[in-house]
């Protein structure tokens, strides 16, 4: 197996409207864009001011400041004027104010400043999940199970995880103290810590069994691409050689940066398109191409897409498919076949504006259709049947003893869970392909003489 090079760009023709592409479709979270301009005229020639309308515009207004039960200032007025004009678009434009566009663009960075710590609620107060290796909370000693019951010394009695988390966020550098209720010591305690710069991965692995891999993409972040290389490289290593097959995961995986999409593309093709866009403007048609290596060589690759697969994903799915690369299986995806791009404004806010369709390599648009699946599997779970009641060797007055072994340690936390349907046909089907691809590579049977 050899993998590619994260480094390398793939190449492309740049959008000029400033700003980050994104193929989201649920409450997005984005990258910094890397233009603070727009550079495109902000009125098209040859279109006239609708002056009928804006004196409407300005009626309703004035009528709102004067006759509304309260007093609204014109900040209010203006700020739901701007998003009435957005989610009047698409349901997938918006309007950003400053914590909206902070979220975004730490969720799709992957990085933010905070502690590294899961939380969740407990009995109205936060409860630790587990600390994330090497943060601030890990090297502090935080433990999973501990309670927080106090952030800076505000009681965490009833709040929202939502308001934890913007709490213990912050620059990084900056000190917070937290006040820990741990069973073990029976009394609370305070921990000082230091902000850090924390890194959020996209992509786990793990291995199913000997010479077959699974990796999960959760979202697509700047950095999925060499996530991606990262959790190839590990589940080589141990298998202790080259995988016979892969299964990737995208199910429920709503999208993220349209880059990364096609930087994951790419670690699973040698060469070809794999998605382009097409808008209004001539600046924003782009094209994704391949570079030449294919990080698992041919290597058998089962995608796993649903309902919840949406925008991203789809652009990967849909490469995948196009290309004959992967068989595709579960049920029909979102169908969000669409491109936003972050326009930063003045005033730490963004427009997320829909600019762009996209279209997979064979000229296919998935808006409103989603990606169909080379098999279709439904979402289930299994569930073992009870056999009959009839004796076995054990049974039997007189057997024999076996040598028993010791078993090996499961303890460890695994991805993926044994009565997951999907996951266990998609395994089935790789080890399927692989038995007739044996087959043939050794030729027909001889008939006996």
């Amino acid at each position: 197996m050899h993998a590619k090079n994260p480094d390398k760009a793939t190449p492309y023709r740049r959008l000029g409207l400033a700003g980050l592409l994104l193929a989201f479709t649920l409450p997005l979270q984005a990258e910094t864009p890397d233009v603070q301009s727009l550079d495109y005229p902000l009125t098209l020639p040859g279109n006239e001011l609708p002056l009928d309308e804006l004196r409407s515009f300005a009626e309703v207004y004035e009528r709102i400041k004067q006759a509304y039960v309260h007093e609204v200032d014109d900040k209010t007025l203006l700020e739901n004027a701007i998003r009435g004009m957005l989610s009047g678009l698409d349901p997938h434009s918006d309007y950003l104010e400053p914590e909206a566009f902070k979220e975004l663009r730490e969720s799709t960075q992957g990085e933010f400043g905070g502690l590294g710590i899961e939380i969740g609620i407990e009995d109205g107060y936060i409860r630790v999940i587990s600390p994330i290796d090497d943060t601030p909370a890990s090297r502090a000693g935080i433990q999973p199970l501990d309670l927080i019951i106090r952030i800076n010394g505000t009681s965490t009695r009833e709040l929202s995880i939502d308001r934890a988390i913007e709490m213990m966020r912050g620059e990084p550098g900056t000190d917070i103290t937290l006040t820990i209720l741990r069973e073990a010591s029976g009394q609370p305690f305070e921990v000082e810590l230091t902000r850090d710069l924390i890194r959020t991965a996209s992509v786990r692995q793990e291995l199913l069994e000997k010479d077959y891999g699974y990796l999960r993409i959760s979202q697509f972040q700047t950095r999925s691409g060499e996530e991606t290389l990262q959790a190839l490289e590990t589940l080589r290593e141990n298998n202790e050689g080259d995988l016979q097959g892969l299964v990737l995961d995208l199910r429920n995986n709503p999208g993220g940066v349209l880059q990364a999409a096609a930087d994951v593309s790419d670690v699973f093709l040698d060469s070809g398109l794999i998605v382009y866009t097409e808008g209004r403007l001539p600046d924003t048609e782009m094209r994704f191409d391949a570079s030449p290596g294919d990080a698992l060589q041919g290597t058998p690759i089962v995608v796993l897409i649903n309902s919840g697969s949406a925008s991203a994903s789809e652009i990967l799915a849909g490469a995948l498919q196009d290309h004959r690369r992967a068989l595709i299986m579960g049920t029909p995806s979102f169908g969000k076949g669409s491109v936003q791009t972050v326009l930063p404004l003045y005033n730490d806010r963004a427009l997320k504006m829909t600019t762009a369709l996209y279209y997979t390599p064979k000229g296919r648009s998935i808006q409103a259709d989603g990606i169909h699946p080379d098999i279709e599997v439904i979402n289930a779970r299994i569930t073992p049947v009870s056999e009959r009641s009839t004796p076995r060797e054990a049974d039997l007055e007189g057997h024999l003893q076996g040598q028993q072994k010791q078993p090996e340690n499961t303890s460890e936390s695994k991805l993926t869970s044994p009565d997951d349907y999907a996951v266990n046909e998609a395994l089935n089907l790789l080890k399927g392909l692989n038995i007739f691809s044996e087959t043939n590579r050794k030729g027909s049977p001889q008939a006996a003489e």
